[in-house]
């Protein structure tokens, strides 16, 4: 079975349904490996996945079957492959059984399982910590010893009020099992891969250095992800801060140009999303959130509905009227201003435009020609604090959580002052027709970086 005789072979394995496919997709950060679902069973034969690390494969990972019967199992062998008087090691029992006929039909299950382990290196055995200790876990546990190789519990489902760890950790420790990992597949701790490599390498000192190995890029590509993460959010952030778009100063013109910010950010503010759940490898159709959901494929509670301000605790400048036009203000000195064009700052910022008539008049005896339209301070408030929180999900989500992804928002951040040098170079923004990449720009998304670092740390 074993594909690289550099590698280190590892069988997953357990009682039905206690997470051994989710484990195998949080390690692997493939949200579609095997078949995740609460019916037993779920699992009916070996499924094989890989690590890598520099295109090598460092670990091949085997999921099995879950044990069902070991009770029976454990009886058979005792009663039935073990010839009386005579003294047979575990691998020996075990190589035993699977020559009867039953390894093939009344325990045919169980077979793939101990077959696989006999292959391997060592097993992760995962433990549902909501389960109470019972004989049927005791006797697979047992039987997976009889293989020979170390065994790691690993205990699932840490962060539910219903575990029973700490009667798990008393009974492992009568077994002989004092190593083990608490490694929840659904929400992992920060450092719970590390975790996992490093206990496991006190179990198979032999290939210690392949876990060292392991234990690194896990360390490499966890700052990568936060780095381009961080990456995409500014460049969406300079983006939309220096963006603006034109209106004559009628009612209608101006409605019309509203309507194509808001839908324009929006769409922006949408691919950003969709760039950080693939940076993350999760698909957007299981993304939900219970105050700001996606459906379909843009947010339920957009950056222009009044309530996602309140909702962020953002507080908008003086000036702000209230309700639907919440977070439109005018500004008539915003930095960048020539040539008596007058600015709406944020105009889109509230929900329909209802108060055109009111701000109508005031443009009208103010300015003259055209005037420009972009996103309030608010609207931006809101877009950093979502996504930064959404990151900050994303980095700690499992791949095989099935629950809605929950984002957990700080509230009222202060813009950093890179945004206000944003707004005074349109040319930043690549929405734009007359977009200009060039050293400040590059300067701008460095500096907000640095800046969306130091708000989340």
């Amino acid at each position: 079975m074993k594909l690289s005789k550099s590698s280190l072979q590892l069988a997953v394995v357990g009682h039905t349904n206690t997470g051994k496919t989710s484990l195998l997709r949080t390690l692997t950060r493939n949200p579609n490996f095997g078949e995740v679902d609460n019916r037993p069973g779920t699992t009916r034969h070996v499924e094989h996945a890989y690590l890598l690390v520099d295109d090598n494969t460092v670990i091949d990972l085997y999921d099995t079957p879950g044990l069902e019967d070991s009770v029976s199992l454990l009886d058979y062998i005792e009663n039935e492959v073990i010839p009386k008087g005579q003294r047979l090691d575990g691998p020996d029992q075990i190589s035993r059984f699977l020559q009867k006929p039953a390894s093939t039909d009344i325990f045919e299950q169980e077979a793939r399982v101990l077959k696989t382990l006999l292959d391997c290196d060592a097993a992760l055995y995962i433990i549902d910590s909501r389960d109470p200790v019972l004989s049927k876990f005791k006797d697979e546990l047992t039987l997976l010893a009889r293989c020979g190789h170390p065994i790691m519990p690993v205990l699932n489902f840490t962060r539910s009020p219903e575990h029973r760890l700490e009667e798990w950790r008393e009974a492992l420790a009568r077994l002989g099992l004092h190593v083990s990992v608490e490694f929840d597949t659904v929400a992992p701790p920060l450092d719970g891969e590390t975790m996992l490599y490093d206990k496991l390498s006190i179990l198979v000192g032999q290939n210690a250095d392949i876990l060292r190995r392991m234990k690194e890029n896990v360390i490499e590509q966890r700052r990568i992800r936060r780095e381009d993460g961080y990456r995409i959010i500014a460049e969406t952030a300079i983006d939309i801060a220096a963006w603006r778009t034109t209106a004559q100063e009628d009612d209608a013109s101006i409605k019309e140009a509203t309507r194509i910010l808001r839908e324009t950010i929006r769409n922006h503010e949408q691919r950003c999303v969709k760039a950080l759940l693939e940076l993350y490898r999760f698909d957007s159709k299981t993304f939900l959130q219970h105050n700001l959901p996606l459906e379909g494929e843009r947010w339920e509670m957009d950056l222009f509905n009044p309530e996602a301000l309140k909702e962020m605790g953002v507080h908008v400048s003086k000036g702000v009227a209230a309700g639907a036009m919440a977070g439109a203000t005018i500004d008539a000195l915003t930095a960048g201003i020539s040539l008596g064009t007058g600015t709406i700052i944020g105009a889109a910022a509230g929900g329909l435009w209802q108060g055109a008539d009111k701000w109508g008049k005031r443009l009208y005896n103010r300015f003259r020609g055209y005037q420009e339209l972009s996103v309030d301070d608010g609207v931006m408030q809101v877009f950093l604090v979502r996504q930064t929180a959404l990151l900050n999900a994303l980095d700690r989500r499992g791949h095989a959580a099935i629950e809605p992804l929950v984002i957990q928002a700080e509230k009222n951040k202060p813009l950093p002052e890179v945004i206000n040098k944003a707004r005074s170079n349109p040319s930043w923004s690549t929405l734009s027709d007359n977009y200009a990449p060039g050293q400040g720009r590059n300067n701008a998304v460095r500096d907000l970086i640095k800046a969306i670092e130091t708000s989340i740390e």
